[in-house]
């Protein structure tokens, strides 16, 4: 214990260290109106997770399942309408084919099935480019002399190239025949199949007042030899050339179950969804036709995948 402080040192002690009462401290502030609310901007934020920050804070009141972020709504999928175009020449892609000569056994010819609902021509191109409106010209004439057959309409029809209008095929390389040329220029078998253009007549004139619109159907394809090293024809692409306009050709899934005239087969023409409308929608780039408009409208909103496929969907064509 210390020595007690003398009466000089005491007063010496309270002149450097002055009390103060409640009421006069120098550093007091004024309490907060009861009224008073911090701005939410100015509220103090939890700490509780601090320590890292990239943890969300739970509320109170809700759970942890209700903090994750709601499923992205389905991609925005665009809705077409496409008009149904008569194509009076149709040749059958999958029943091309190349076959020796039985006059000639180095020669191979052209063969396969045909509808027509008009009189006209089929021109075989080997080598061909396409020039201006559709038309083709061969690399090199000396090589194939090209032919125009005629024909009349009717479904169903045979075609194969005469004996004797053949082409040897071993004078060119596999690689010339098994794919285009650079830029697709240039296209080792080509099918051009062209209506008569007959004209239409005015039933009050004896002489012709319009011709109808020229239609050709062009296939593009190449050759390749199979396992066994036959000739097989292998289909690139469909060109349909009617009244100056093009169109490319595409495979559509499901327009033959509809096409087919049998009662049994009823539920093939319905929309797999609604099952009562007929289905009027293509799917693309699956080209299943498989939805009716309203239904289409519907799942464009709703999902991006194909009913029938799962494939991701990019845009709904509505075929009236």
């Amino acid at each position: 214990m210390g020595l007690p402080l003398s009466k000089h040192q005491r007063s010496r002690f309270s002149a450097s260290h002055p009390r103060h009462s409640p009421s006069s401290r120098p550093f007091s502030l004024p309490l907060p109106s009861p009224r008073y609310v911090p701005r939410p901007s100015t509220r103090p934020r939890s700490n509780r997770y601090a320590h890292d920050s990239r943890r969300p804070e739970i509320l109170q009141g809700s759970h942890p399942e209700e903090t994750h972020s709601a499923a992205a709504p389905p991609q925005y999928v665009e809705h077409k309408a496409a008009k149904r175009i008569k194509n009076d020449i149709n040749v059958h892609k999958n029943t091309i084919s190349l076959s020796l000569d039985e006059q000639s056994l180095d020669t191979y010819l052209v063969s396969f099935t045909f509808d027509a609902l008009v009189d006209g021509s089929i021109t075989v191109f080997y080598f061909a480019k396409e020039g201006a409106n559709c038309t083709f010209i061969p690399l090199d004439p000396d090589i194939y002399k090209v032919q125009r057959i005629p024909f009349q309409k009717g479904i169903g029809q045979k075609f194969r190239q005469p004996s004797g209008s053949g082409i040897d095929l071993r004078f060119f390389v596999e690689d010339e025949l098994s794919k285009p040329s650079e830029n697709e220029e240039f296209f080792p078998l080509v099918i051009y199949a062209e209506s008569s253009n007959p004209s239409l007549i005015d039933e009050h004139s004896d002489h012709s007042v319009t011709k109808l619109p020229s239609l050709s159907q062009i296939t593009k394809a190449v050759i390749v030899k199979d396992n066994v090293g036959n000739f097989q024809v292998k289909v690139i692409e469909q060109i349909l050339w009617i009244g100056g306009v093009r169109y490319e050709l595409r495979d559509i899934y499901g327009i033959s179950n509809a096409n087919e005239g049998s009662k049994d087969s009823d539920s093939g023409k319905k929309c797999i969804i609604c099952l009562t409308e007929p289905s009027d929608t293509v799917v693309l780039p699956c080209r299943h036709m498989c939805l009716c408009g309203e239904c289409a409208q519907e799942l464009r909103f709703r999902a991006n995948n194909c009913p029938i496929c799962r494939e991701t969907i990019e845009q709904f064509i509505e075929i009236k």
